[in-house]
C-alpha cells in the first residue's frame, strides 16, 4: 500500500507529471479518504496535483472512489436536486438556499450538501438555519418538496478532513472540485454544478460526460451553484453523457440589482422569505436556472 508511487507520477512538475489512470486515481484516492497515508503524503498529493491539474480519468477515479465510501442519503419520490455550497459570499447575498427553496416548491427533494472552507464568508448552511433550515445531525431519507442541509463529515468524514487541509497549506485541492460533481445520493439525481474560471468548466464538463452525470452546470455566483443575479450565464445539462446548451448568456452585466439586501445571514434570509412571500420578485436568471433544472428532473416535461 501506499501512495508513494503515485507522487513519483504526478509529482514532476507541470511538465514532467504523468496522468493517472482511473483506476490508478480510485486508488490512490481511496487510500486518502481512508486515512492510510501520512499528513506528509497527503500534502504532497495535494500540492503535486495543484501543480499538474486533474485530467477527466483522474477526476472519475476520485469520484468513483468517493463514492463507494458515501453514506448515501435515501431518496424517496422524484429525482432528487443536489446543491453543492462550498464557497458562500462575500459581495453578493448566497442565494443558494432560494434556489433550493424555490425547486422544493416544484415538489423536488434538494440536497445542500457542504462545509465551510472560509471563515470569511456568509455560509448557505448558516442563511438555512435563518430559514429554519438546520443542518442534519444524521443521514436521513429525503421526501419530495424538502430541503436538507446535510454537512460533509456526515457523508463521507475523509472527504471533510481533505478540504479541511486548504486551511493549512492556503492552497486548493482535487477535493474541492469534486465535491461540486459527487452525488451523495442512493439513486441517480441532477447534480448542479458551478465553476468560477473558464478552465474549470472545460475540465468539469469533460468529467460529467465521462461518468454519464445528469447535471447542471454553469458559472455559479462566488463559486455559488446558484445563477447571478446581475445576469443570466449559459448554462448546460448533461444526460448520459450527452451536454445541451438549453441557456444562453446575457452579455454584460448589472452593477447591482434594486432590492436585494445586505450579505449577511439574516438580510439575506428575511430577503428570500420575501420573494416565496410573493412580496419581491425572483431574479430571472434564477427562475430560469429553475426552470431548467425542472426539466432536468422530469425530461418529460416541455422545455422552458
Amino acid at each position: 500500500m501506499g501512495i508513494g508511487k503515485y507522487i513519483k507520477e504526478i509529482g514532476r512538475g507541470k511538465d514532467g507529471a504523468r496522468p493517472l489512470t482511473r483506476e490508478q486515481a480510485t486508488d490512490l484516492f481511496g487510500q486518502v479518504l481512508d486515512g492510510e497515508v501520512t499528513d506528509l503524503e497527503v500534502g504532497a498529493f495535494c500540492l503535486a496535483m495543484r501543480i499538474k491539474g486533474e485530467t477527466p480519468d483522474e477526476m472519475a477515479g476520485f469520484l468513483d472512489a468517493t463514492h463507494a465510501r458515501l453514506h448515501k442519503i435515501p431518496v424517496q419520490g422524484r429525482t432528487a436536486v443536489v446543491l453543492p455550497s462550498y464557497n458562500g459570499a462575500r459581495k453578493l447575498p448566497v442565494l443558494t438556499p432560494l434556489l433550493a427553496l424555490l425547486l422544493a416548491r416544484e415538489g423536488l427533494p434538494v440536497i445542500v450538501h457542504g462545509t465551510p472552507t472560509e471563515s470569511t464568508r456568509v455560509s448557505a448552511q448558516n442563511v438555512l438555519l435563518a430559514l429554519s433550515v438546520p443542518a442534519q445531525t444524521a443521514i436521513e431519507p429525503i421526501a419530495n418538496g424538502s430541503v436538507q442541509f446535510v454537512p460533509t463529515g456526515l457523508l463521507c468524514p475523509g472527504l471533510a478532513r481533505l478540504l479541511d487541509v486548504r486551511r493549512v497549506v492556503g492552497l486548493r485541492n482535487p477535493a474541492h472540485s469534486l465535491v461540486k460533481l459527487m452525488n451523495p445520493c442512493d439513486r441517480p439525481a441532477v447534480v448542479v454544478g458551478s465553476y468560477t474560471h473558464p478552465e474549470y468548466a472545460l475540465s468539469m464538463a469533460a468529467t460529467l460526460r465521462l461518468v454519464q452525470a445528469t447535471a447542471l452546470l454553469l458559472r455559479g455566483t462566488e463559486g455559488e451553484p446558484v445563477a447571478d443575479p446581475r445576469r443570466t450565464p449559459a448554462m448546460d445539462a448533461f444526460a448520459n453523457g450527452e451536454v445541451t446548451r438549453v441557456q444562453e448568456p446575457q452579455g454584460g452585466s448589472l452593477v447591482s440589482v434594486p432590492g436585494l439586501p445586505a450579505p449577511d445571514e439574516q438580510s439575506t434570509a428575511n430577503w428570500i422569505q420575501s420573494v416565496l412571500a410573493g412580496q419581491e420578485p425572483i431574479p430571472t436568471s434564477i427562475a430560469l436556472q429553475v426552470a431548467h433544472i425542472v426539466q432536468l428532473s422530469d425530461p418529460t416535461r416541455k422545455t422552458p
